[in-house]
């Protein structure tokens, strides 16, 4: 068995190393369950409204005779509902769902961006086998067993469980370049291809490695930057002002 990692550690080009924190089993199982709950209430709740308005009476027998609606109206809808809640919300919530979210862990693609939605269907499609042979008994041997407790279905998308980080929702300090040590050639040029790659990466990588080249790169002084803006925008334009610094302009 491996041993387990603090974190999933991402090689930047921007020469910053982000590590995002591992999910582990237990993790991993909280939100199984949570999300089993919400999507097994969702179906069964589709599967009883509209039976009970297809037979227009309160019993939810489905008729005697062979009736396609039926099966286009009531079952087919909740089956939907059932198999493709992870897909389709991880898909819309970025690496998310409610069980998730609850959790406090999200998808990520192994360079730290948002997984595609060819990834996440991968993933999802090997829920046939991580479920294998009951109770996910395939996945959660994997999870135990691998070094990023990855089941089956995120070693073929290139997918990992990782913890949002709590810093992440921390206001930045505001800065300013270090006075008694400008901005060298080589951090000029981390912060410019950061910059130029801004709209490529997710908005979490991004703010982290944002954070992190601030932190390397500058120094807290509130009286200068009192208006600081903590958000995407806002980080963007001290990286900005830092580079801007660095080029005497």
């Amino acid at each position: 068995m491996s041993d387990p990692t603090p974190g999933l550690s991402i090689d930047s080009d921007t020469g910053v190393e982000v590590s995002l924190p591992v999910a582990g089993p237990g993790a991993r199982a909280y939100a199984f369950l949570v999300d089993w709950h919400v999507r097994a209430i969702l179906a069964l709740a589709w599967y009883v409204i509209a039976a009970l308005i297809f037979n227009g009476a309160l019993h939810l027998r489905p008729p005697l005779t062979n009736d396609a609606r039926w099966f286009i109206w009531v079952v087919a809808p909740a089956f939907v509902i059932y198999f493709l809640y992870h897909y389709v919300l991880e898909a819309v919530m970025h690496g998310r769902t409610p069980g998730k979210r609850m959790a406090g862990v999200r998808i990520t693609a192994r360079d730290g961006g948002t997984p595609s939605a060819g990834a996440l269907l991968t993933r999802n499609v090997f829920r046939l086998i991580d479920s294998l042979p009951v109770f996910y008994g395939v996945g959660l041997a994997a999870t135990i067993a691998t070094r990023d407790h990855v089941r089956i279905g995120d070693m073929a998308a290139g997918t990992v469980l990782v913890y949002e980080h709590a810093e992440a929702l921390a206001p930045p300090p505001a800065v300013k370049p270090r006075a008694d040590y400008p901005l060298e050639a080589a951090g000029a040029e981390i912060i410019g291809e950061l910059l130029a790659r801004w709209s490529t990466l997710s908005v979490e990588a991004r703010a982290q490695l944002a954070r992190a080249a601030l932190t390397r790169f500058a120094v807290p002084n509130p009286p200068l930057l009192a208006a600081r803006s903590d958000d995407d925008a806002g980080l963007h334009a001290q990286l900005e002002a830092l580079l801007r610094g660095a080029h005497g302009t």
